[in-house]
């Protein structure tokens, strides 16, 4: 037993069951036993170039010989922070944004909240402080994300810790339109994921984001789009925001920024954000920020990261590999332990068990979990009822075949209504 407290777990029984991963190659791992393994997850779906790429660990180490780090507050800057944001900036659905730094992606939606609210005091509007979510959602684990959690078993014994927060159904703009109705004067912004990840992997309804779009600008609401997961070619294209035509005024990001090889996330303003605090100095300023924000050997990993997907057009893989993963994937909805397979957008994937299942075995997810990584595959459960599949872009399409060949072993070997 090691002294380590894992995240998300039950350490009661993990603490006598922990799974060491020791390497990584492409979409593959292997363990401390050299047992190799599909890693059908993607580490924490942030894994978008692939395991063990030498390159990314050649442009730190030679950032680290140079500046291994400095901070970035005031006026100070490093070039590896400057060039990374031009280069994020770049790829934005909107021209001429700016990119604030961050630690991860629980960062980056605080950083949002906080400056949504920032903005609105900013203009004279300093009641405009609530921020509505879907059902549904993960917006990380920091104060604004446990508060605009979707996932109730998220908020257990602690509560919202930021009370203006609303909640809407996960694609029903009719009940957005209502709340904004009612209170669009006292709400900041609306914060979505293109699709939802950490609740299920849930493509929008169509139009869906169209029409919040809409209401965000008839009711002067800020549109921020967590782009954590589908961030960086996750869904086929840079952004999901590309992906369903919209326009966001904040962007928040980490994951595939650096695909996952050194801690980062971003949030990227709108014009319309910046104008408050970039006009008339001393007229407003934004007090926040972190030690690492703009990291220079972490920013180098992300400049390494962005020539990879750029040089290999794996942003296009994706888009490809689309069809393969979702023809992989469908055929395990006939069998009677599913109630639905989730895929057809990008490189993710979400396989339920059936609710049937769930009420047989309560632990049954956790067990076929471990059914898949006994016979080579690496996922995980969703929200209690999902598994999840979101791979390196590098995987093939033998490795994508193999991930649902042995979802359909394991999970043949559960009974209907019985549990493993």
């Amino acid at each position: 037993m090691s002294s380590l407290w894992h995240p998300f777990a039950d350490m009661a029984s993990v603490k006598d069951d922990e799974f060491v991963v020791s390497r990584g190659s492409g979409a593959r791992v292997w363990d401390e036993a050299g047992r190799e393994y599909i890693d059908a997850k993607g580490g924490l779906w942030y894994c978008s170039i692939g395991h063990g790429r030498g390159e990314i660990a050649d442009a730190v180490s030679a950032q680290m010989r140079e500046l291994a780090v400095y901070d970035i507050f005031a006026s100070t800057a490093n070039r590896p922070a400057i060039e990374l944001a031009d280069r994020v900036a770049a790829l934005a659905p909107f021209a001429d944004g700016a990119v604030f730094f961050t630690s991860g992606g629980s960062d980056a939606v605080d950083t949002a909240g906080k400056l949504a609210l920032r903005y609105w005091h900013a203009l004279g509007k300093p009641d405009k402080r609530t921020i509505v979510h879907r059902e549904r959602s993960y917006h990380g684990m920091n104060a604004y994300g446990t508060s605009l959690a979707g996932i109730a078993a998220n908020r257990e014994g602690i509560g919202a810790l930021i009370p203006d927060t609303a909640a809407v159904g996960s694609d029903d703009t009719d009940a957005l339109e209502r709340l904004f109705a009612e209170r669009g004067d006292r709400i900041a912004a609306f914060i979505g994921e293109p699709v939802i990840g950490a609740g299920g992997i849930y493509a929008p309804a169509p139009g869906y984001w169209q029409r919040v779009q809409e209401l965000c600008r008839a009711h002067d609401v800020l549109l921020i789009a967590d782009e954590v997961i589908c961030g960086f070619g996750r869904l086929g294209t840079w952004f999901g925001c590309h992906r369903f035509g919209i326009t966001p005024d904040m962007i928040t990001c980490a994951k595939g920024i650096t695909s996952g090889y050194l801690p980062l996330g971003a949030v990227i303003a709108s014009p319309r954000l910046q104008e408050p605090f970039w006009t008339t100095p001393g007229a407003a300023l934004f007090r926040h920020g972190y030690t690492y924000s703009g990291h220079p050997s972490v920013c180098a990993a992300g400049l390494a990261n962005l020539d990879v997907l750029e040089r290999e057009g794996l942003v296009e893989r994706v888009s490809r590999l689309e069809q393969v993963l979702d023809a992989a994937m469908r055929p395990l909805a006939e069998l009677p332990q599913v109630s639905e397979v989730r895929s057809g957008v990008g490189l993710l994937a979400a396989v339920e068990i059936a609710a049937d299942v769930r009420a047989g075995e309560p632990g049954v997810v956790d067990r076929i979990v471990k059914g898949c990584r006994e016979r080579g595959v690496l996922t995980r459960g969703l929200a209690g009822h999902s598994l999840q599949v979101s791979p390196a872009f590098v995987i093939d399409e033998a490795e994508i075949g193999r991930i649902a060949e042995v979802f359909a072993e394991t999970l043949s070997g559960v009974s209907v209504g019985t549990g493993v």
